[in-house]
C-alpha cells in the first residue's frame, strides 16, 4: 500500500531499483550527513536571530537578538524554506560521513531519505554530490516509516534506516519494523539535548561506529 506516501514522492520511489538480496541502508541527511546546525546558525545570524540551545525543537529556540523573544511557527517555516532554497547546497559535511558511506557501499546499497521540499531536491543532491555521497536521493514529506516499509518491501537481506528524530525511528518502527534502527546526532550540542530513541535499536555517536555496526550486523547478524 502506498496510501499514506505523499504524491509527491511516489514518482521518486518509481524510479528507484533496489536489489532485494543486498543490504540496504537509508540514510537521513541533516544532522547525519550535513552540519544542519552551523548551516542555520550562519542563517540565522545574519537576520538578526540565535538558537538558544534549551530543547531539541526549533520552534521556540529561534529568538530574536533585539528581545530575546522567540519568533511563530510561521516564521520558522519561512525560515527553513529560505534555508534549503539557500543554504542547504554549500552544508559542511559531518565529520566521516563521506568516508563512512564510501566503505559501507561494498557492502549495502545507500539510499538518502531527507525531509527537504523537493522543490529544492536539486539543491541537495548538489550538495551530496560536492561532498563524495553521490548516492540516490528521496525528498520526502511527512512521516519515513511509510516510505522505509516501500523501500523494504520484499528484501531478503537487512535493511538500516539512520535518523536524528525520534519520531521517525516511531514512524519505522510501527511501518517497517524489520529495518534497524540507528539514532545518530552529529551535532553535540543537540545530542546532549536527546536521549536515544526510544525505538532506535541503539544510539550511536559517530561514524566510525555506525560503520563498525553496520558491517557487523551484515556479516554476523548481531546487532
Amino acid at each position: 500500500m502506498t496510501n499514506d506516501i505523499h504524491k509527491d514522492v511516489l514518482p521518486q520511489l518509481a524510479k528507484l531499483a533496489i536489489d532485494p538480496h543486498r543490504p540496504l541502508i537509508i540514510s537521513d541527511a541533516d544532522e547525519v550527513l550535513f552540519n544542519f546546525m552551523i548551516g542555520l546558525e550562519g542563517l540565522l545570524a545574519s537576520q538578526e536571530l540565535y538558537f538558544d540551545w534549551s530543547s531539541f525543537a526549533l520552534t521556540g529556540n529561534i529568538r530574536r537578538i533585539a528581545d530575546k523573544q522567540p519568533i511563530s511557527q510561521e516564521e520558522v517555516g519561512g525560515l527553513l524554506s529560505e534555508f534549503f532554497e539557500h543554504r542547504c547546497i554549500d552544508l559542511p559535511a559531518v565529520d566521516g560521513a563521506a568516508a563512512g558511506l564510501k566503505a559501507l557501499s561494498k557492502h549495502a546499497q545507500i539510499i538518502v531519505l531527507s525531509n527537504i521540499p523537493p522543490k529544492y531536491a536539486h539543491h541537495r543532491v548538489t550538495g551530496l554530490k560536492d561532498k563524495g555521497m553521490d548516492y540516490p536521493l528521496i525528498a520526502n514529506i511527512g512521516s519515513k516509516g511509510e516510505v522505509v516499509r516501500h523501500l523494504t518491501q520484499g528484501m531478503s537481506a537487512p535493511a538500516f534506516f539512520i535518523d536524528d528524530i525520534p519520531h521517525n525511528h516511531s514512524s519505522v518502527n510501527i511501518h517497517a519494523a524489520h529495518v534497524h534502527r540507528l539514532h545518530y546526532i552529529a551535532d553535540e550540542r543537540l545530542s546532549a539535548l536527546l536521549g536515544p530513541a526510544e525505538h532506535s535499536h541503539t544510539r550511536l555517536y559517530n561514524w566510525p561506529e555506525i560503520e563498525a555496526h553496520i558491517i557487523q550486523h551484515i556479516e554476523t547478524g548481531a546487532g
